[in-house]
């Protein structure tokens, strides 16, 4: 289970192939992330932001692809569910996912 993880490690590979190692077979990886946002104007500010946003937020990237990360990694995506979500009343939402994936 990854809930709001993988924005802010070094490596999103390392930790998904760590993961996938751990993991048995057709075991379940569920995850619920922010990710970058689907509007090519807002995910370049987000790029723009994420030095300064990753100093003040703990190492957090708002601009990764995780879902791709995730796939990459070697799982299969079963589902996932994109949203968009505020913390505070006035913020803007921000690109979140919500889904699960398995090891072969």
């Amino acid at each position: 289970m990854s809930s709001l993880v993988l924005c802010s490690v070094a490596d999103q590979g390392v930790v998904l192939a760590e993961a996938l190692r751990v993991l048995r077979p057709g075991g379940i990886f569920a995850f619920y992330e922010h990710v970058r946002a689907g509007g090519r104007l807002l995910g370049r500010v987000e790029d723009l932001l994420t030095p300064v946003w990753g100093v003040v937020a703990g190492g957090c990237h708002p601009n990764r692809d995780t879902v791709a990360s995730i796939t990459t990694a070697g799982f299969e995506v079963e589902s996932v569910r994109r949203f968009g979500f505020s913390v505070l009343p006035g913020v803007p939402d921000v690109a979140h996912v919500i889904g699960r994936a398995r090891k072969s």
